[in-house]
């Protein structure tokens, strides 16, 4: 009888502390993973929230509360002129960018197309009220003027809304046929009747273009495109380099060397005096030194 208490009671300390064992690797493997967790968690980057568009948007379409989604983005990574809010109250915290203020019914338009769950940018749409068009693409304080252009002045149909050109002009200036750097990096803003820079579906020939400029520019252009010729040259993308004066003429295109006038000498200047000899019917012409 002794000899089974001492076996159930070594089987039950064997147990025990076999228990005691597979609960402290329990223990320490959740204290691991809680660790990692932690760390984890530490290390993840910091999300904010941003709006995007919760379907796909053409240029023109309007937009509204019912078209937004907020959802979390990596902090640091949110593109610029993103808005973090669809609605918000007017002078509430300065950190919140809303896409409408409470109160405002008036819906916005879309300059540029949207895939689903891309970000809305303040660039990219219109203030609410104002349909997509030339107003909407007009910075304050600057005026449209538009250029009329062919298949060769015009870069070939290959310009589109929002590009950068250079505008050239010639003419005939003193009887020389004359090119010049008029104006420099100005914006276009519509392309024949079109202010839309997503239409890609098939290259159009521009008959005008429609530029951003300042009433000094737009006075200039005017002058210009009635006393002569304009012609476009697209400015790549990005391209900030500064441009000098550019002017050419016939001759120093083709290297043409212009003849110097040599002036003729001027004639020895004779000074003479008239005379009469004997009874004064002979008149008698005498050279005599020039005093002046």
């Amino acid at each position: 009888m002794r000899m089974v208490f001492g076996l159930v009671l070594v089987l039950g300390l064997g147990l025990a502390g076999f228990a005691v064992y597979m609960a402290q690797g329990f223990i320490a493997q959740t204290q691991m993973e809680r660790d990692l967790l932690r760390q984890a968690q530490l290390e993840a980057p910091r999300l904010v929230n941003v709006v995007v568009a919760k379907k796909q948007l053409k240029y023109g379409d309007r937009l509204t509360r019912t078209d937004l989604e907020v959802i979390k983005w990596q902090e640091g990574m949110v593109p610029t002129g993103a808005f973090n809010a669809i609605v918000a109250p007017q002078g509430g915290d300065p950190a919140i960018v809303p896409v409408f203020y409470e109160g405002e019914t008036r819906p916005r338009a879309v300059l540029r197309s949207y895939e689903p769950f891309e970000p809305l940018l303040a660039a990219k749409i219109t203030e609410p009220g104002i349909d997509a068009g030339i107003n909407a693409n007009l910075s304050p304080g600057m005026r449209a003027f538009a250029i009329n252009v062919d298949v060769t002045s015009g870069v070939s149909g290959f310009l589109r809304p929002g590009d950068r050109v250079d505008v050239y002009w010639s003419g005939n200036v003193g009887g020389q046929d004359v090119a010049k750097l008029i104006d420099r990096n100005v914006r276009l803003i519509a392309i024949n009747q079109s202010a839309d820079a997503d239409r890609s579906e098939e290259t159009m020939i521009a008959r005008t273009v429609t530029i951003e400029a300042t009433p000094q520019q737009v006075a200039a252009l005017a002058l210009a495109q009635q006393t002569g010729n304009l012609t476009l040259s697209l400015v790549g993308a990005g391209d900030e380099t500064e441009v000098g004066a550019v002017q050419i003429d016939r001759n120093s295109l083709l290297g043409i060397q212009p003849e110097e006038v040599v002036a003729a000498p001027e004639p020895e200047k004779v000074c003479t005096i008239k005379t009469n000899r004997g009874t004064g019917t002979e008149e008698v012409v005498k050279e005599i030194p020039c005093t002046n």
